[in-house]
């Protein structure tokens, strides 16, 4: 049985960890509100963008730009989105095991396969079970530029062009709200085969007509085109950094709850150890009381 000392011991240890993670929520709520301001402000942009450009390149010749070229799908290009560091609840653990599930899809459907992780925990994850990645991106969670998704989106339209892939998914952890993050995968490339619900079906008929292109469609989707692979890495890493924060918050909001919780049955039994010794130094001196009579 614990002696009071090191149950003291342990409330003190406790106590200092419920002032880390307390810290750490704080943190985290801060680093939340800017980035979630930015990926609510850019949302719109990037979804429209998709919608749009989906829409052209289905009206137009596939010739035309190389990223619009169809072909037959062999190699798969698997993007995934994690986090570097922990301390973020399920969040790694939800987009790791269903990467993992749609891996297995592909490889039992006979594609061959091309993975590029984008955090320090996918990296980790697939290289313990000798999954080869093609790239690897280090040290971006919580300071994502939009430099960073041009390197991404540059390496991935280099791939594309030169054959070396055929269609490129994207995973990533979707914001939804402070509680909820949706694991949401994304097909990147080859643009324009996109499937679309009855909303964007409305959408896609108000698009389609004869259009009038200026200065030329080869000029516009050479310039649109590298952009919106660029648009859409970005949105997919501020929508995971955004949701990374909010799982962190409330990771360490429920540990530090837990943190009060373990202090006060902690306590209880400290309280109890130290009348349980009180009640025997009193029995003591009663029996050499009883013994001096």
């Amino acid at each position: 049985m614990a002696t009071l000392r090191d149950l003291r011991k342990r409330i003190k240890a406790i106590q200092n960890t419920k002032k880390i993670t307390a810290a750490m929520k704080m943190v985290a709520a801060s680093k939340l509100r800017k980035v979630q301001d930015r990926m609510l402000n850019f949302r719109p942009y990037a979804l429209k963008m998709e919608s749009v450009l989906s829409e052209l390149a289905r009206e137009v010749e596939r010739e035309l730009h190389p990223l619009l070229a169809l072909r037959p799908k062999k190699n798969v290009e698997v993007v995934v989105i994690t986090s570097d560091k922990g301390l973020c609840g399920a969040f790694n653990a939800n987009i790791l095991r269903a990467s993992a599930k749609y891996i297995e899809k592909l490889k039992h459907d006979g594609y061959e396969l091309s993975l590029t992780v984008v955090g320090r925990k996918a990296r980790d994850y697939f290289r313990r079970r000798n999954v080869p990645m093609r790239k690897t991106w280090l040290g971006l969670s919580g300071k994502i530029t939009y430099a960073d998704a041009q390197d991404i989106a540059k390496d991935i339209i280099e791939a594309y062009t030169n054959e070396t892939i055929d269609e490129v998914v994207i995973i990533f952890n979707e914001f939804k709200s402070l509680i909820a993050q949706n694991v949401t995968s994304t097909k990147l490339l080859p643009l324009g085969s996109i499937e679309s619900g009855e909303e964007k079906s409305k959408e896609s008929s108000l698009l389609r007509g004869d259009f009038l292109y200026e200065p030329s469609k080869e000029a516009i989707f050479e310039t649109l085109l590298p952009k919106y692979i660029e648009i859409q890495a970005y949105r997919a890493m501020i929508e995971s950094s955004a949701a990374e924060e909010a799982a962190r918050m409330t990771a360490m909001e429920n540990a530090t709850k837990n943190c009060g919780e373990l202090i006060d049955k902690v306590t209880l039994q400290a309280n109890k150890a130290r009348q349980s010794s009180i009640t025997k130094e009193l029995m003591d001196i009663v029996g050499g009381v009883e013994a001096l009579k």
